[in-house]
């Protein structure tokens, strides 16, 4: 009799936890979203704000978007080649006491809805390039300390308060709080960046994805130099990462490059890309419109 008592209490115990109602999905309270204007030479090409509660992004496409909210890589997207080309503004409202960690889960909800999406996560092999700290140890400079109040930079994967704007022959990311890259004029420098956002900005660049397996903790300075023709070619591959559709001819220039000045100026920096091969998770997208439904 007793046990069968306990067995009841450990039923009714487990109906009424998978009874309960799930906690509902923050939403923002309204938003918009809209075709972005074709990219200019001097305007914004990407980025987000969080101002109080009022949020927006500019021309980010749908991978863009899918990575701030979901916390994923380009490479870990897998779907339709639109996700890349398609780019879309959004402005939006959080709700009364919505704060700024829970803009990820609003953009779920807002992505699943306005683009019907459909997703689902999966575990598959990926050939990388791991950068790992070379045998003769770290040779880059850690950033000196912020002297300021310290706000939370981005991670470069499309969120809130960061700016990406075009210049003559490349391009500047600013994430805020000093910290930026630039690749222009033959080399990329970077300002008080991370290893792992090293790695996602070289990712931009290469054939392969670049994981970060340095387990550095700190923020650094430090400038890549290439040769004229890896640097042409690696701006081909982010043109290609990012939707462009480029003349064959174009794209052979990009094949054609060695790539050898990339391996070399990461080598100086006390570090080494070695070809690897790990299981990355993907996001799957099963179905996604082309077009938002209406505002």
């Amino acid at each position: 009799m007793m046990r069968f008592k306990k067995t009841l209490l450990s039923v009714l115990a487990a109906t009424a936890l998978f009874g309960q109602t799930p906690a509902a999905r923050p939403e923002f309270e309204v938003a918009s979203i809209k075709p972005s204007a074709p990219l200019g030479t001097s305007k914004v090409l990407a980025g987000g704000h969080v101002d109080g509660s009022q949020v927006s992004w500019a021309s980010l496409s749908l991978n863009d978007y899918l990575g701030a909210a979901y916390h994923v890589r380009n490479y870990q997207i897998s779907g339709p080649e639109f996700l890349a080309s398609e780019r879309f503004d959004i402005t939006a409202k959080l709700p009364a006491g919505g704060a700024a960690k829970d803009v990820s889960a609003m953009l779920q909800a807002l992505l699943e809805d306005r683009f019907q999406m459909k997703m689902h996560r999966e575990t598959k092999d990926f050939p990388v390039y791991g950068l790992v700290v070379g045998k003769g140890g770290l040779k880059m400079q850690e950033s000196p300390p912020d002297t300021s109040a310290e706000t939370k930079s981005d991670d470069g994967r499309g969120g809130a308060n960061v700016a990406a704007i075009s210049r003559p022959g490349g391009v500047t990311v600013n994430y805020g709080n000093g910290a930026y890259f630039t690749f222009a004029d033959n080399r990329f420098e970077g300002r008080k960046l991370p290893a792992s956002a090293m790695a996602d900005v070289l990712a931009r660049f290469t054939d392969r994805p670049v994981v970060d397996m340095t387990n550095l903790k700190g923020k650094y300075d430090f400038v890549l130099e290439f040769s004229p023709e890896d640097f042409r070619a690696m701006g081909i591959r982010s043109a290609i990462a990012a939707g462009v559709a480029l003349p064959p001819q174009v794209v052979q220039q990009a094949e054609a490059a060695s790539g050898d000045s990339l391996f070399i100026a990461v080598e100086k920096l006390g570090l080494k890309l070695e070809s690897r091969k790990t299981p990355i998770e993907v996001l799957v997208i099963d179905h996604c419109e082309k077009t938002p439904t209406d505002n």
